[in-house]
């Protein structure tokens, strides 16, 4: 297992992480297998998606949007339900494969930190 950590800027954001993935799966030297990339947070999540700025700014409105309006009871504790409730429906976790030492993935399909309590700093566990 490794991980590494990532510095957020705002409370949503998308960060790609698929360079600190790739590196890590390229140290393995892993030829076939599976790589779960994990972020170990209840108000964060993994996203795969491509990393086009209009894209992200339309995920992160999309997601937004899913929340408004709601008068969580958790918010009145410390104002971030909508944060654990992006987090569970995003998923904290996927699972990618690695064929002949590279992570399998699309033309457009890039890793990312998906902040919904931003800025933090989060840590990226890689199980390989």
């Amino acid at each position: 297992m490794s991980s590494f950590e990532i510095k957020t800027s705002k409370r949503y954001e998308l960060v790609n992480i698929t360079q600190q993935v790739e590196q890590i799966v390229r140290e393995t030297k892993i030829e076939n297998s599976l790589v779960l990339v994990f972020v170990p947070h209840s108000t964060a999540g993994i996203v795969l998606t491509e990393d086009e700025p209009g894209l992200k700014k339309d995920w992160l409105d999309f997601l937004k949007k899913k929340v408004a309006g709601f008068d969580f009871e958790h918010s009145k504790i410390d104002n971030n339900a909508d944060s654990h409730i992006l987090s569970g429906l995003v998923g904290q976790g996927k699972t990618l494969m690695v064929e002949n030492g590279r992570l399998v993935r699309g033309i457009w399909q890039d890793i990312f930190l998906a902040e919904f309590d931003g800025p933090r700093t989060r840590k990226i566990k890689i199980g390989l």
